[in-house]
């Protein structure tokens, strides 16, 4: 479940006040068709002025004290450190301790996770397509907040759903291949290709390592054509950003 602002969707979770986050949908900024409107991607051929404006607005809206360091996403499962003096920026994942920084990453069908610890005191955000999520980057996410995984919180935004993500058998297989149950995931179809829930791949993976408060998970960005953009229904189209942050 979650509630809106300006038709964004806030978390609904169990962080502590001061951790603030939020996933953008289409709606709400200036770029036009088929990228209309709230496009935050540099990279989808979108006119660039109209995706400088859009995070201008994003910025202000949420009162933002510093830009969010927009990531070069490039499906790995590199993490980003924000409070280092020259922090990665080729990578798929952020971290940091310092209130102000804001963690974002950029989704359009992938899933993007945000992280908190209960202290309020480290805040994450994982970009988790299949690949990333096979090669570890939630547990790398989660293992560079340097907090015991049972005091960290997840947030699952909007993704793909399990009626539309369809997969070849060596995308189920590479799953099973690191862990057994990843099999309950998969639902056979008759082409030979499977339908893959991304939700359940990742609450595996992190309940696997110890995080058990996981949220949300509840999003269709294929079927929802309203307010989420889409790769798979659109191969032209705009993207989403999912940001947190320590007030």
């Amino acid at each position: 479940m979650t509630t809106k602002l300006h038709d964004w969707l806030i978390p609904n979770w169990s962080a502590p006040a001061n951790i603030k986050a939020i996933t953008t949908t289409r709606r709400g900024g200036v770029s036009q068709a088929p990228f209309d409107s709230m496009n935050l991607g540099a990279h989808v051929d979108d006119d660039f002025n109209s995706v400088q404006k859009n995070r201008q607005i994003l910025a202000e809206s949420l009162e933002l004290v510093e830009s969010p360091v927009w990531l070069n996403q490039i499906h790995s499962n590199l993490v980003s450190n924000l409070d280092d003096e020259k922090p990665l920026i080729d990578a798929d994942a952020s971290v940091t301790t310092t209130q102000g920084k804001t963690c974002v990453v950029m989704t359009a069908d992938c899933l993007p996770v945000l992280f908190c610890n209960q202290a309020g005191t480290a805040v994450a955000a994982s970009h988790a397509g299949w690949r990333g999520l096979h090669t570890g980057i939630l547990e790398k996410t989660v293992n560079s907040m340097n907090e015991k995984p049972e005091n960290i919180l997840a947030w699952l935004g909007p993704a793909i759903g399990s009626t539309a993500f369809e997969v070849g058998g060596e995308v189920r297989q590479a799953f099973m291949d690191v862990q057994a149950q990843a099999e309950q995931a998969f639902q056979e179809r008759d082409n030979s290709k499977w339908l893959a829930d991304i939700y359940l791949l990742a609450k595996q993976r992190l309940n696997a390592m110890g995080v058990q408060q996981v949220f949300g998970g509840g999003e269709c960005t294929y079927s929802d054509t309203k307010r989420f953009y889409s790769y798979r229904r659109e191969a032209k189209t705009g993207i989403m950003a999912s940001l947190i942050w320590i007030a």
